[in-house]
């Protein structure tokens, strides 16, 4: 299984959480791509790459999100491939 990432090894905050976690609202930037070459490949080219700004619109299977002002459905299992570091809440 092939992972990309551009955190350095440690940093529990820049892991990120699986994106299936979001609730409606939340976003976040991808911090890192896991699967196999072809399914990193298939998530690249839909534009899910390390920095991406990523809006969970709706949870559950499958879920939607918002990436550069298109929608996106998937399924829990490759939602679950996707990793993002939440975006800090406003205050």
């Amino acid at each position: 299984m092939k992972d990309l990432t551009r955190s350095s090894a440690g940093d529990q905050e820049s892991e990120g959480v699986p994106l299936r976690s979001l609730r409606a609202g939340q976003s976040g930037r991808v911090a890192r791509l896991t699967g196999n070459d072809d399914l990193i490949h298939r998530l690249r080219e839909l534009g899910l790459r390390v920095g991406a700004r990523v809006q969970m619109i709706q949870p559950g299977n499958p879920c939607i999100i918002r990436l550069d002002g298109q929608k996106f459905g998937f399924r829990a299992d490759g939602a679950a491939r996707v990793l993002v570091r939440l975006a800090k809440a406003a205050i």
